[in-house]
């Protein structure tokens, strides 16, 4: 079978063996009848290639079943064309031709009728096919007035006269009775089905055309000859056309504003043009009567004419039916409705536009106490409240203006407080529609809200409260900040952070429902402190903030702020049958011009950290240079990620020598980082690498290198230790224990080589759990040490519950050695201490030589410090063990 990829090529072979048919028949001087018969050949042949080749191309199987049914037809009735001229000849009034151009005809009705929205069934369809029939009978009679019945006078033979027009009376009806359902459509097969009617039309002319002629033995006009190709031709364009892509891309979506309108206009139309076209026929028909022109029989007029009254009948019989049925489901879809809204606790109502109440509801009683008869001619305004009114008379005013309300036409929703009969006012939300009942009235449906009117106060409340101290929440409290600095003299406001010093521990020792019971005795304690005027809120956790809208000078908003650490820490907290005394720390921020409500919080949140630091129970007033260092501070946490990912740091070693014998016994190892060629001091990055928790990797790196490095010198017959120093979060990180000994174990390292620093106040803080730690390094063999010794806050008591082996003094002592007495004192009684405890001492910090030799004179067996040996790679520990020592005591 040959398949086109372009549909044109199909089209265009049909349009040039066409031309060349035309060309020929001219030329032979063929007559009307031949040359019509090739044009429609021609014409019907183009249109069947191309709605064959088209049914191929869409996915909907109803449109191409309709144009196939199209090509079908289009087929058939060429056959019937083409032979026509040849059949002309034969005896017979009706020929084969004319029965093959009737099923083509019919086959098209069919395939135009397919192009409808949908099929008709039932009454529908009976009232299409009267429709129809009136239609076509009209036509007929005006036709038989003016056209036929002069021809049936000289014609003469009855039978074959209705015999010659009963093909184009059958075309006729045809047409009539598709007509109707295609017309209205908005479907993609809608040009198609508009070009097929069309072909129809054409048809029954050109029908009616030969029928005269073979009446009158006369030739066909060649005008009407050309009809039916021309409408065929059309029919095979339609299909490739734009106006048809078109239609079928917004076949699936919304229609635009008035297109519903407009079509319902047009389907009124065409329902009124069976009528319109009975009153013309009337009117023909009368006229000739008048003019005494009328001719041929009287039988075959007044029989149609009987058959259009009868079929009227039938038809408003129908109508009456139809309507009768409509108006009991009406009643019905009225009762359901208020059936429905009674069921479901609404007040059924209806009113005029005056709001007049003419009805009502039971359910009036139930909902708002009052008795249906005693509301009924009564107005719906004097139960509304008074600032509610004008917004109903607005509503009900623009629906009997008859504008269009926001939920649609005819329908209008309102919001408005109802007075029940107990005096109380209901929130409520009304629909009312167009009713129509004789008169036009508003039929209402009325909702009582009263309950998901407080849950949604409730939710509102809560989404800008706190649920624990009641106290509004953050949110609430950034919203507000952005209103004041938005308002003329903004920059006096203020806004004051305030954090609970030590909560943690409360929640960790009383819990978390006694940590919220003295959350909520502090947010007591701070509204009863801050003004009235001022917003008091919970920012989240231990943390309030305070808003000072009205215009202050500095020293009150201080003077306040003072005054919240003092109401704090006035006297302790009572929470489960015990006392807790908690400190504040208080950060201030001022309101500039250019300053955003997002900064002015953070600044003051930016002040509140700082006076943390510093201790707590202080207040802190905002500078730039804070947020300053909070940047520098996050920079440097991520420039230390970064180091530990490119390796950037390095280890030195400070050695720890005996101070009897000048030998190094040990090597504290100490981190280096240089950060783009530039030396960064510990005590730079060692606090935000503790805060962040990089110390933790960090530190372990730290402790396997280390390892590793002093194991090698070990292995080189060098009998030395190693110290680290412990930080409190490397201490508590999981699985800390195993890393020590994973370390140990990887480098060779014997656990009694190395040697653990921490300081005093690691001891105090978290002491049961840092003392447990510690225990079990101390049962590996590893050596503990207390470093910063006489500088913390450590009891003597801690000494006898973790077994140390070592003390390092603090070089804060060992600076005054000689020259104040007081640290001279000390350094001595620390010295002593040990000895008497069995620990090994070590001065840290000696730098000059009369405090070497005070050192020595006490008994301190071990030192270290830039006068022994400044900190170094581990390539100058390696060159220093070559070496002795003994020019150390000569210059000493």
């Amino acid at each position: 079978m040959i398949r086109w990829r372009d549909p044109r090529v199909p089209l265009t072979a049909a349009a040039g063996i066409g031309a060349v048919g035309l060309v020929a028949a001219f030329v032979s001087g063929a007559s009307a009848v031949v040359v019509g018969a090739v044009a429609g050949v021609i014409a019907a042949t183009t249109a069947a290639i191309s709605l064959f080749t088209a049914a191929t191309r869409v996915a909907d199987r109803r449109k191409a079943m309709a144009w196939r049914w199209l090509a079908g037809g289009s087929l058939t009735w060429l056959v019937g064309i083409g032979v026509r001229p040849l059949a002309d000849g034969t005896p017979f009034v009706v020929t084969f031709a004319d029965l093959m151009l009737l099923v083509g005809t019919a086959m098209i009705a069919v395939g135009t009728a397919l192009c409808a929205t949908r099929p008709a069934y039932g009454h529908a369809l009976l009232r299409d096919l009267a429709d129809g029939y009136v239609c076509a009978a009209s036509v007929f009679v005006i036709t038989w007035v003016l056209l036929l019945a002069p021809v049936y006078g000289e014609a003469g033979d009855a039978g074959n006269f209705a015999v010659t027009f009963a093909s184009p009376l059958f075309c006729l009806i045809l047409t009539c009775v598709v007509g109707p359902a295609v017309v209205p459509i908005r479907r993609s097969a809608w040009p198609v089905g508009l070009a097929a009617l069309a072909v129809l039309a054409a048809i029954t002319i050109a029908e009616m055309a030969t029928a005269l002629a073979r009446v009158s033995d006369a030739a066909p006009s060649l005008t009407w000859v050309w009809l039916a190709p021309a409408a065929f031709l059309l029919l095979a364009a339609v299909p490739w056309s734009d106006r048809t892509a078109r239609v079928a891309d917004s076949e699936d979506g919304d229609d635009e504003p008035g297109t519903l309108s407009v079509r319902e206009s047009t389907s009124s139309l065409i329902a009124s043009v069976p009528l319109l076209l009975v009153v013309v026929a009337t009117g023909v028909v009368l006229f000739r009567v008048i003019e005494g022109r009328m001719q041929g029989p009287v039988q075959v007029l007044a029989a149609v004419s009987a058959s259009i009254v009868g079929l009227l009948a039938v038809r408003l019989f129908l109508m009456l039916v139809e309507t009768g049925r409509m108006r009991r489901l009406v009643d019905l879809g009225e009762r359901q409705l208020h059936d429905l809204a009674e069921s479901t606790g609404d007040v059924v109502l209806m009113c005029d536009y005056d709001g007049v109440v003419r009805e009502i509801g039971e359910g009036v009683e139930t909902t708002y106490g009052y008795r249906p008869e005693a509301l009924v001619g009564g107005k719906i305004f004097d139960y509304i409240h008074p600032e509610d009114v004008p917004g109903v008379q607005v509503a009900l005013r623009a629906m009997s203006l008859d504008e269009e309300p926001a939920l649609g036409p005819g329908t209008c929703m309102v919001a408005c407080r109802v007075r029940a009969s107990d005096g109380t006012w209901r929130p409520t939300e009304s629909v009312a529609t167009r009713h129509v009942r004789g008169e036009e009235l508003l039929l209402i449906t009325t909702r009582d809200i009263s309950d998901q009117e407080a849950l949604r106060n409730q939710v509102a409340h809560l989404t800008f409260h706190d649920g624990v101290t009641g106290l509004p929440n953050r949110a609430y409290f950034e919203e507000r900040t952005r209103e004041v600095l938005v308002r003329p003299g903004a920059s006096s406001a203020v806004v004051v952070f305030l954090d609970l010093d030590g909560f943690t521990a409360v929640n960790d020792s009383v819990g978390h429902a006694s940590g919220d019971y003295l959350l909520g005795q502090a947010a007591r304690r701070l509204r009863a402190t801050v003004r009235a005027d001022d917003t008091l809120a919970r920012w989240g956790g231990d943390e309030f903030a305070v808003l000072l809208e009205s215009a202050v000078d500095a020293q009150t908003a201080v003077d306040l702020a003072e005054r919240l650490v003092r109401t704090v820490s006035s006297e302790p907290f009572r929470v489960a049958d015990r006392d807790i005394a908690l400190t504040a720390s208080v950060g201030v921020a001022f309101a500039d011009d250019d300053v955003s409500s997002a900064d002015l919080i953070r600044n003051a949140d930016v002040a509140m950290a700082r006076a943390k630091e510093l201790g707590g129970r202080r207040v802190e007033v905002f500078a730039a240079h804070m947020h300053a260092d909070v940047v520098r501070r996050l920079e440097l946490a991520a420039d230390l990620q970064r180091a530990l990912l490119e390796n950037q740091f390095a280890i030195e070693y400070q050695p720890v020598v005996d101070l009897a014998t000048s030998r190094v016994t040990a090597v504290e190892a100490l981190v280096r980082w240089v950060r783009g060629g530039t030396f960064v001091p510990p005590e730079q990055f060692l606090g935000p690498a503790e805060d962040t928790g990089l110390i933790v990797p960090l530190s372990e790196w730290i402790l396997r290198e280390a390892c590793r490095e002093v194991a090698a010198w070990r292995a080189s017959s060098w009998d030395i230790g190693l110290s680290l120093n412990l930080s409190s979060r490397q201490i508590m990180a999981p699985r800390f224990v195993e890393t020590v000994e994973s370390a140990l174990t990887e480098s060779g390292l014997p656990p009694s080589a190395l040697t653990l620093e921490v300081i005093e106040e690691m001891l105090v803080e978290d002491a049961e759990e840092t003392i447990t730690r510690l225990s079990e390094l101390r049962r590996l063999g590893v050596r503990l040490a207390i470093d910063d010794f006489g500088t913390g806050y450590a009891s003597l008591a801690l000494l006898r519950q973790l077994p140390v082996d070592m003390i390092k003094i603090d070089p804060s002592f060992v600076s005054g050695l000689g020259g104040d007495e007081t640290l001279t004192l000390l350094t001595r009684t620390i010295v002593r201490l040990g000895h008497d405890l069995g620990l090994i001492v070590v001065a840290e910090g000696i730098e000059r030589p009369e405090q070497l030799e005070l050192l020595r004179e006490m008994g301190c067996t071990r030192g270290q410090g830039f006068l022994v040996a400044r900190p170094m790679a581990a390539r100058g520990v390696d060159a220093l063990m070559r070496t002795s020592l003994s020019s150390l005591h000569s210059s000493v």
